[in-house]
């Protein structure tokens, strides 16, 4: 594989999953950290900051980890789930990525881009239709949702250090190959919050685990085009592709591809990147498969005609423990 664009992890990230020796200078500056923070966390749940309780479930998707570990596949599997269960569910976001004029909170919807909500609520909204209002402020992205929506429980995309929102269920993803690094807390290491709060919260999974109870797979769904009225065939296994990426993890979305049969040019970029027409002005030689995060970005200047026809994303769903579902049904369902 080859690179072009930003590399996606800077060396502190390596280092802290490498077990790089230096980190223990950092060490003093982590004891600091931890310090404020488990104050901060003291002060919520002793009363002294204000925290928002909705009138309805809250579920939060969230991990203790710095970077992806695949919290949005898993909260649209669980929109979809509990939406074929015949609830109306909603979902708030941060919205990462959005631009820094986008005004707050903003309700997804048919028209909204990604520098007006971020990539990854419009991409929930865009699979599954569902309620999606995002804004920095959790509780206040709560309160517009069920301003504008009679839902029966909300979703809340990463979250779970935002404590000034009281939650029902908290649901914690851990990367089953990269796990928890050196186990440091920031700078020293990847940690938000130590290794002892995944002991706190409801359901624990693990991307690419073996328990059936806590591993959540990816399921292949296939590419799919990113304009679908141009009629094009996608490419044949074996065929050399160019490979575009700004995720969290973007080496496990070309291995996937390579998977396929692909050969991968891959192009890595920082994640929630905001991706512009140049960035595959050298990449019309052969077809582009991208993630679909990064589609919900490039499909508007590719229907101006800027990137050619030969562009795809893969599509893939997260699949859950059947029980982790029950659970989230039963809250918003107590009598079932």
């Amino acid at each position: 594989m080859t690179d072009r664009g930003r590399r996606s992890e800077p060396a502190l990230v390596r280092a802290w999953y490498s077990g790089a020796v230096w980190l223990w200078l950092l060490r003093p500056l982590e004891l600091l950290y931890r310090l404020l923070t488990g104050l901060r966390r003291y002060a919520y749940r002793a009363g002294f900051l204000p925290r928002y309780r909705a009138p309805v479930p809250v579920v939060i998707v969230g991990n203790i980890t710095v970077g992806g570990t695949g919290k949005t596949p898993v909260v649209i599997a669980l929109v979809e789930a509990l939406q074929a269960r015949g609830l109306h569910p909603g979902v708030v976001s941060r919205g990462y990525g959005a631009a820094a004029a986008a005004v707050f909170p903003h309700r997804v919807g048919a028209g909204s881009r990604a520098a007006d909500c971020g990539d990854e609520p419009l991409l929930i909204y865009q699979r599954t239709g569902a309620p999606c209002v995002v804004a920095p402020d959790r509780p206040a992205a709560v309160r517009a949702l069920l301003a504008q929506e009679p839902v029966d429980l909300v979703l809340c995309d990463d979250g779970l250090q935002h404590y000034a929102l009281d939650r029902d269920f908290e649901i914690a993803l851990l990367d089953g190959e990269r796990g928890l690094g050196n186990s440091f807390c920031l700078p020293a290491g990847p940690l938000r919050e130590s290794a002892g709060r995944l002991r706190e919260v409801d359901w624990v999974l693990h991307r690419g685990g073996s328990d059936p109870q806590t591993a959540v797979s990816y399921r292949n769904d296939g590419l799919v085009q990113l304009l679908p009225d141009t009629g094009a065939a996608p490419p044949e296994p074996g065929r050399a592709v160019h490979g575009v990426a700004g995720i969290g993890q973007p080496a496990q979305f070309f291995t996937t591809l390579e998977s396929m049969g692909y050969r991968v040019a891959a192009h890595r970029f920082a994640d929630h990147h905001a991706f512009v027409a140049d960035d595959f002005a050298d990449l019309g030689d052969r077809p582009v498969i991208m993630t679909e995060k990064d589609a919900v970005k490039c499909r508007d200047f590719a229907r101006c005609g800027q990137l050619g026809t030969q562009l795809w994303y893969l599509k893939i769903s997260a699949v859950l423990p059947p029980a982790l579902v029950d659970r989230i049904v039963a809250l918003a369902r107590p009598s079932s």
